[in-house]
């Protein structure tokens, strides 16, 4: 009773295992769980124009970082002749190309491969300290629009609770479709979107509200010197938030790309004139699973660090057809354990059925049938010449290496090209089933022969079928943690000791009865 609770323990861990890190592998690596699935990736390229003195040029542009909805895959940078270095500038990277020499017009580019990924989270923002320096030294407008300023914010501190609902309150007033006498003086200082950015800030700092210009892309498949879009950051109870300044709308907008935090300039350029950066972007789609795999080695996960995926190529390969012989060893078990149909050998059919996987199931079929037919006849002779059994096997191998020989030669003759796959059948596994057919037959006689033998055909086209399956070999090469579940399932049929669904026809009479 004991040894049957721990086998039936095994069984749960065993296939709750399997099962658990397959999921895992879907939901927090990103593996699809069916073939062809595709996902999608942007490109965006940032293109840097000037005009060089013809002297020393030096030119730099703000990095964009990890961030919550997207994941930088890679980056490229194409500038002939120029050096490029990376740095650190204010907590933001920044590339800067260098050159001894330049003059006239000079392209540099920098390209980066996004993947929008909703489980991506940039690090947490440390809170603003309300003792810093910087939040004393308030700004001021010039009169009268400093006297403006003051009357909207303490209309707006009126209408507020907290810092979201001030900054939000505070730029509907400037959106009104009937603005104030103060809100309308200060909209004649502004003229664009960039100045009415830098107003907010101005105010918002006025009250002692943290807030940041970002800029950033909106994601337009097929766009083209596209403009680097302006937005609001403002420090709140929730950490940092956009805004929009043109709508008020907070949040993260769909297909936002966040390029840079801060109001230092995008991009600095020495030693030239009329710079300026524009970006373009595409997007395609490519294989979810080879996205996967890129990342989480990017992640050194361990559970594809220390995978398959680590090996080469070659012998990924052998492993894709080495991983569904489980598939196939459990047709064997449910046809024998529960079905209760005979075959030539335990697993002489799993064999038979990898070998269907390369010559496809008919060809396969009537190799087999022909090889098998042949050895029993040269089997016959050599048993009456009351052989060995050693020596009699090594000569029905070397016969079975004699037929696939022939075969192939002849059927090249004739052009079927098919027959030539013979090959892929295994000798020894051949050999030994025509001499273990050709025992049964002396003992148990043709009848027996021709049960097992159809057994063994009908069990090795059914492991074919499912093992030639796209879904199958999708899950079995790219989730082998599924082998856990198949062992639990290998375990579980092992404790089944009732009847075979084939032993059911003795009861036949009982029913009619």
């Amino acid at each position: 009773m004991k040894g049957r609770f721990q086998l039936s323990l095994a069984v749960i861990i065993l296939i709750a295992a399997g099962l658990g890190l397959t999921l895992y592998k879907h939901f927090a690596l990103g593996f699809p769980l069916t073939r062809g699935e595709t996902t999608t990736v942007w490109s965006v390229e940032a293109e840097i124009q000037f005009k060089a003195d013809g002297g020393p040029a030096k030119a730099t542009l703000t990095l964009p970082d990890q961030q919550s909805g997207f994941r930088i895959l890679n980056e490229s940078f194409a500038s002939p002749g120029y050096g490029i270095n990376q740095f650190e500038d204010d907590g933001q990277r920044r590339a800067e190309w260098s050159i001894r020499k330049a003059s006239g017009m000079q392209s540099l580019f920098y390209k980066v491969n996004l993947h929008p990924d909703r489980q991506q989270t940039e690090p947490l923002a440390p809170p603003v300290d309300e003792n810093n320096g910087t939040l004393k030294a308030k700004p001021s407008l010039p009169e009268p629009y400093q006297t403006a300023a003051n009357s909207l914010l303490e209309r707006v501190t009126e209408r507020s609770a907290d810092s979201r609902s001030f900054t939000g309150t505070l730029i509907k007033e400037f959106i009104a479709k009937q603005p104030s006498q103060n809100t309308n003086m200060l909209l004649s200082m502004i003229d664009n979107r960039t100045e009415l950015t830098n107003l907010l800030i101005d105010m918002l700092s006025m009250t002692d509200i943290p807030a940041r210009v970002v800029r950033g892309l909106y994601l337009e498949d097929g766009r083209r010197r596209q403009p680097m879009v302006e937005m609001l950051e403002v420090y709140t109870n929730d950490g940092w938030i956009l805004f929009d300044p043109e709508t008020g709308v907070s949040g993260n907008p769909e297909n936002f790309f966040l390029w840079q935090r801060g109001g230092k300039s995008l991009m600095d350029v020495m030693g030239g004139t009329a710079s300026r950066v524009s970006f373009s972007m595409i997007s395609q789609n490519v294989p979810s699973r080879d996205l996967a795999i890129e990342t989480s080695q990017a992640d050194d996960a361990a559970l594809v660090d220390f995978s398959i995926y680590s090996l080469p190529l070659e012998v990924q390969n052998a492993f894709k057809s080495i991983l569904l012989i489980p598939i196939g060893t459990l047709v064997v078990l449910i046809m024998r354990i529960l079905v209760g149909l005979r075959t030539s050998g335990t697993f002489m059919p799993v064999l038979i059925s990898v070998a269907f996987l390369e010559t496809q199931l008919l060809p396969g079929l009537v190799i087999f049938i022909t090889i098998v037919s042949i050895g029993l006849w040269i089997r016959s002779i050599l048993s009456q010449l009351n052989m060995l059994l050693v020596a009699r096997l090594a000569a029905v191998i070397i016969v079975v290496i004699g037929i696939m020989g022939a075969m192939s030669v002849l059927s090249w003759k004739m052009g079927i090209t098919q027959a030539l796959t013979v090959t892929f059948f295994p000798m020894i596994i051949l050999a030994w089933t025509i001499e273990r057919m050709s025992i049964l037959w002396e003992e148990e006689g043709p009848k027996d022969v021709l049960i097992e033998g159809f057994g063994s055909l009908l069990v090795a086209s059914m492991s074919y079928l499912l093992m030639s399956n796209p879904m199958v070999e999708h899950l079995t090469y790219n989730f082998p943690e599924l082998l856990f579940t198949v062992l639990g399932l290998t375990l579980m049929l092992g404790q089944y000791t009732g009847y075979r669904l084939l032993e059911l026809r003795r009861f036949k009479p009982l029913v009619g009865g």
